[in-house]
């Protein structure tokens, strides 16, 4: 049982990640550089905002907390060794904060918030604040 609560909110980190990249890609081919690190910064929160919601609505096997951490560690290790040592074979995008630093925290407090308010919401609280 615990083995596919992992599974499930692994693959919604996949999902996440996966759209995050493709906004990344895509903004690097159509715009400049900073353009593109511009608005992967704003899609990162709108896409782990959706996939947030949908998993807690639907499955809700972790905490907030625990889908908020396992979120970010997948998409901080996707960049770090997929990215990062194999795709660019630079380790330099973690020196910019609005291109990997920005996006981390964004993934963590989207998905925390969200969690929080879904479930909440769903016992039947109201999130104040």
């Amino acid at each position: 049982m615990l083995r596919k609560r992992f599974s499930i909110v692994l693959l919604h980190a996949f999902v996440g990640w996966s759209f995050c990249a493709a906004v990344i890609g895509v903004g690097f081919r159509m715009t400049s550089v900073g353009n593109a690190l511009i608005i992967h910064a704003i899609a990162v929160p709108l896409i782990f905002g959706s996939i947030s919601a949908f998993y807690f609505r639907r499955f809700s096997g972790t905490s907030p907390l625990q889908t908020a951490v396992t979120f970010l560690l997948f998409a901080a290790v996707m960049d770090f060794f997929l990215v990062g040592l194999v795709i660019q074979r630079d380790l330099t995008m973690f020196a910019s904060a609005i291109g990997t630093w920005i996006p981390f925290a964004s993934i963590f407090l989207t998905t925390y918030v969200v969690g929080v308010w879904t479930t909440r919401r769903h016992r039947g609280t109201r999130f104040i604040g």
